[in-house]
């Protein structure tokens, strides 16, 4: 066999195994970090893949769950919420026509205080209209974030949205003007205004706004109830109904809404419950 030959047999047998691997649904999961906490994400064995096996199902509450697998394990994937208590808490699983409910503990965590001052006192001290919206524009958010598309399978593996200097960390007890608010349910990024603003996976745009607090948003589903939100943007590049891919550019960065620069605020929701980002980005992968 020549050298030219050699290197066509090499070839076909990577692609071979690429392909192997693409249709077992084994390979490129890649789960984000555990952390069993409020806000953080829990990584629950539910047994090995069996050859023809149906995926497992698994619910919190009447939430459902993502699942996954990897290294030929299969892994429920669970959002804790921020007011999630400390403590044992249950998970639905059916596996076959088997339906059982599986323990896991929930540690508590003790967020610091983020003080905020605002020039702007009517985004704090909301007149009735603007209260009004707000609370209408949280209903529709609430809705939003409890949407579920049952999916093949989900990409795990975020990536930033812009590079820039991480801001606000998730989880902070927020006070504006001294005057408490609800805790910051995503991560910050600092960047100039007019900075591309990348999909951190595929997934299809579930939402578009402009809301009180939140400015231009975008919501991006993934699949199985995982959803991103990009929020303060200048300008929305995207659709309801549009596929986008992993980079793909969604929008430019701005300061729209409740903020006191130009700053993206991510946030990634998981069944629910809106979880801290940096937990699906790979310290590799993070600009400080």
């Amino acid at each position: 066999m020549n050298d030219s030959s050699r290197k066509l047999s090499y070839f076909g047998l990577l692609v071979a195994f690429a392909f192997a691997l693409a249709f077992s649904g084994l390979a490129w999961a890649s789960l984000p970090q555990s952390s069993n906490v409020p806000g953080g994400v829990a990584i629950i064995p539910l047994g090995s893949v069996s050859a023809g096996a149906d995926t497992p199902q698994a619910w919190m509450g009447d939430q459902p769950v993502l699942v996954t697998s990897d290294h030929k394990q299969w892994y429920a994937v669970v959002g804790l919420p921020l007011d999630a208590t400390p403590g044992s808490h249950e998970l639905r699983v059916k596996i076959g026509d088997v339906t059982k409910t599986q323990d896991f503990m929930v540690n508590a965590k003790d967020y610091p205080e983020q003080h905020i001052t605002l020039a702007d006192k009517s985004k704090v001290d909301l007149s009735a209209a603007d209260e009004a919206r707000a609370e209408r524009e949280i209903a529709v958010i609430t809705e939003l974030k409890h949407h579920w598309r049952a999916a093949q399978d989900t990409d795990l593996a975020f990536i930033l949205p812009v590079q820039g200097e991480l801001g606000s960390r998730f989880g902070l007890r927020r006070f504006f003007n001294e005057e408490p608010r609800s805790p910051h349910a995503g991560l910050d990024v600092t960047i100039d205004r007019g900075t591309p603003v990348k999909a951190s996976a595929r997934g299809e745009v579930l939402a578009v706004a402009d809301y009180f607090f939140n400015g231009k948003t975008i919501f991006v589903d993934h699949g199985n109830g995982l959803i991103t939100m990009y929020c303060h943007l200048d300008r929305i590049d995207v659709k309801v109904g549009d596929t986008v891919r992993k980079g793909q550019r969604i929008g430019l960065s701005g300061k729209t809404g409740r903020a006191t620069g130009p700053h993206l605020h991510w946030s990634v929701v998981l069944n629910g419950a809106m979880v801290d980002p940096e937990l699906f980005i790979p310290a590799k992968r993070r600009h400080y």
